[in-house]
């Protein structure tokens, strides 16, 4: 492990600044593993057609293993995910915790990488951090979810260094398309500094 995710800003992998809400869906991570990737997703539980759709704590709920299948017909096609991811955004720029860093979450699933020097690993879930923004691919996402994710991101850059910022659809080509063209990759550089 590269880091001991303690200092004023973290308690053992922990974000003080988040809300935290545990879920079972996590693993250790490989022995040895150093965490050079963060990986930004999109999600809304039901895809959201409007603003107004947002903010039914579903996402919270599938992450810890709660969630109604039968609350809405579109949860009948992911019955019984079992997935996580270490934080979420909400539109609101509200941010929860799932699963401590220094932990393997649930997010990335088949995946693979190939690094600043050219080295191309698989299993993203191992060597990486995963956050969520509350939304859908190709949706614009909200200033508040940006000054989250930049305080975030800072957060974790003190502890983890040289890391790489991507999108699940840069880790899982053709199988995923998020967070999507909504998303401003060039703000979030500007952010990183």
């Amino acid at each position: 492990m590269n880091a001991l995710w303690l200092d004023g800003l973290w308690d053992r992998g922990w974000y003080r600044f988040a809300r935290r809400l545990d879920s079972p869906n996590f693993g250790v991570r490989p022995e040895g593993t150093l965490i050079d990737l963060v990986v930004i997703h999109s999600i809304s539980l039901p895809p959201a057609a409007s603003e107004a759709d947002y903010g039914g704590g579903y996402v919270q709920q599938l992450f810890t293993n709660q969630l109604d299948w039968d609350a809405h017909p579109y949860f009948e096609s992911i019955r019984d995910q079992k997935v996580s991811s270490h934080f979420l955004i909400e539109r609101t720029g509200a941010l929860w915790q799932f699963v401590s860093c220094q932990d393997r979450a649930w997010h990335a699933g088949q995946s693979s990488y190939t690094n600043k020097l050219g080295v191309t690993k698989n299993n993203c879930n191992d060597f990486s951090v995963g956050i969520e923004l509350e939304g859908v691919p190709g949706e614009i996402f909200k200033d508040a979810q940006y000054e989250s994710l930049s305080s975030l991101n800072a957060a974790i850059s003190h502890i983890c260094h040289g890391l790489d910022f991507v999108g699940h659809e840069h880790i899982a080509p053709g199988r995923k398309d998020d967070p999507g063209s909504g998303f401003d990759w060039s703000r979030l550089k500007r952010e990183l500094g």
